[in-house]
């Protein structure tokens, strides 16, 4: 086990190692192709009406004319290290890991992205509480209630919401819910350390408007492995031996299928947690999708790149974990690991 454990760290220290390898490719290899001089690239960092002695001060001082592989070492350099950036006279001190200075607000990166984090964690993992329980515990319903209506309706609106994107179900739950019905407040963020009882209201109506695109996957992923899992030998040995029905689906159907919605699990909690872009701005949360979405509209490109890698950490750090889970879920993992 400690083996298994120890093998899946390298090889995500390894994936995120070549994530930030592709990243830095597509920001800086992919505009020289398309014809992107050194200047041009350092004239976004310069900022507005930039003189051309200001654009060579920042390609000499940000190495734009090195050779991608000098760049690259130094980009590296600059994530783990940190490091010293001049803007006019002054000197200021970028502390590893060091994403860079914002174009527009000449300030870390990082930690801006770590103000917003708290808003997109608790959409993220709100979200995904609910559309896990609402999800698995719909299909797990519609497989053994197979034909029935709830199983018609339920797979009914599992394709409404597998269909309709977040924004369409995001403006009209706006429409309605808030502003016509009333059912919801009109308010902005409230951190939980502040407020928990408003950080739950302010955050409700947009948890049930994310989860509902993602439990629907769930539910019809779900209702599929139980079918498949209920027709198995040992299912009907386990009723042949006088098992009571609940223990027959819950103990020994639905650990079964468990399996893939655990793998689907960290690949849904890792792209959210790395910017609910949609959900954000619908529902006016400054987290960091809508902070990618504004770094987007400005062209800041050391935003969009610290957003990137932060995506990234998120989706190798989730299954990661999603790796380690699978020999509780299915001990036949820990036999071959």
């Amino acid at each position: 086990m400690l083996n298994y454990i120890l093998r899946r760290l390298g090889a995500g220290l390894l994936l995120l190692v070549v994530v930030t390898a592709v990243t830095f490719w597509i920001f800086y290899v992919l505009p020289r192709w398309a014809g992107v001089t050194p200047q041009g690239m350092a004239a976004m960092y310069v900022g507005k009406a930039p003189t051309p002695e200001a654009i060579q001060a920042t390609v000499d001082r940000l190495g734009l004319d090195q050779p991608i592989a000098v760049q690259f070492v130094e980009f590296l350099r600059t994530l783990i290290f940190g490091q010293e950036f001049t803007f006019g006279r002054q000197t200021v001190e970028c502390a590893a890991p060091c994403l860079g200075y914002s174009f527009s607000t000449n300030s870390p990166v990082l930690p801006q992205i770590l103000d917003r984090l708290p808003v997109t964690l608790s959409l993220g993992l709100g979200a995904a509480v609910i559309w896990v329980i609402g999800g698995v515990g719909v299909g797990v319903l519609s497989a053994v209630k197979k034909g029935s209506v709830f199983d018609r309706l339920a797979m009914g609106a599992a394709l409404a919401g597998v269909s309709l994107p977040i924004y369409f179900t995001g403006l009209l739950a706006l429409a309605f819910l808030v502003h016509q019905w009333g059912l919801f407040p009109v308010s902005r963020y409230v951190p939980f350390t502040e407020d928990p009882v408003a950080w739950y209201q302010v955050m409700l109506l947009p948890w049930i408007t994310l989860a509902f695109l993602h439990a629907a996957q769930y539910a019809r992923q779900t209702r599929a492995g139980m079918l498949e899992t209920l027709n198995e030998d040992y299912i009907r040995t386990a009723r042949a031996k006088g098992l009571s029905e609940r223990k027959v689906i819950f103990k020994h159907a639905l650990r079964p299928t468990l399996t893939p919605i655990l793998t689907i699990l960290g690949l849904d909690i890792g792209m959210v947690l790395g910017g609910a872009i949609l959900t954000e701005k619908v529902f006016s949360l400054n987290g960091v999708g809508a902070y990618a979405i504004d770094s987007i509209v400005s062209k800041d490109l050391p935003v969009i790149l610290g957003v990137t890698l932060l995506g990234a950490v998120f989706i190798v750090v989730c299954n990661l974990i999603v790796d380690l889970l699978y020999p509780v879920v299915d001990p036949r993992v820990r036999i071959t690991a």
